[in-house]
């Protein structure tokens, strides 16, 4: 299914996005994930990226949302960007969660030449539970999440 909001704006539904996948779990945490996208077939990967969570014992899936191709922002000589929200529940601390999105998204061969370079999965943590974090590696909730639409408009969706 394919939804035009706008000319630069259109929102997809897959197998995977939206869907709902536990109701209950007891994690401590519930953490909000930016995914997104704009190099090979990043469909494809966020299918993949979904079934690394699923299958990975720290993590209970909760709900995806729809996926949402936009233009890119910053650096806009690059491909739409595919984007979507995840929300998940784990036990791990702030700090080790990131760990472990950088290696996935390194897994799925995101390399970081510039700020906001074309990219096979970028992972972005938009809500850790309702902590406020401001480090050098980590801020939470993830700076100008409420000014972009590749955030906005997919967490409106769930």
């Amino acid at each position: 299914m394919k939804k035009k909001l706008r000319d630069d704006l259109t929102l997809f539904k897959t197998s995977n996005f939206p869907k709902k996948f536990k109701s209950q779990s007891n994690k401590k945490y519930q953490v909000t994930i930016g995914i997104g996208g704009n190099i090979g077939d990043t469909k494809k990967i966020f299918d993949k990226l979904i079934l690394s969570l699923k299958g990975d014992s720290r993590f209970d899936l909760l709900i995806t949302s729809p996926l949402l191709l936009n233009p890119p922002f910053g650096y806009l000589e690059q491909n739409e960007f595919l984007n979507g929200i995840i929300i998940l529940k784990t036990n791990l601390s702030p700090n080790e969660f990131l760990k472990n999105m950088n290696r996935l998204e390194k897994r799925f061969g995101r390399k970081r030449s510039f700020q906001d370079a074309p990219r096979t999965l970028d992972i972005d943590i938009i809500f850790f539970d309702n902590k406020k974090i401001n480090t050098k590696k980590l801020i939470i909730p993830h700076k100008d999440w409420a000014n972009r639409e590749s955030v906005l408009i997919p967490l409106k969706h769930l």
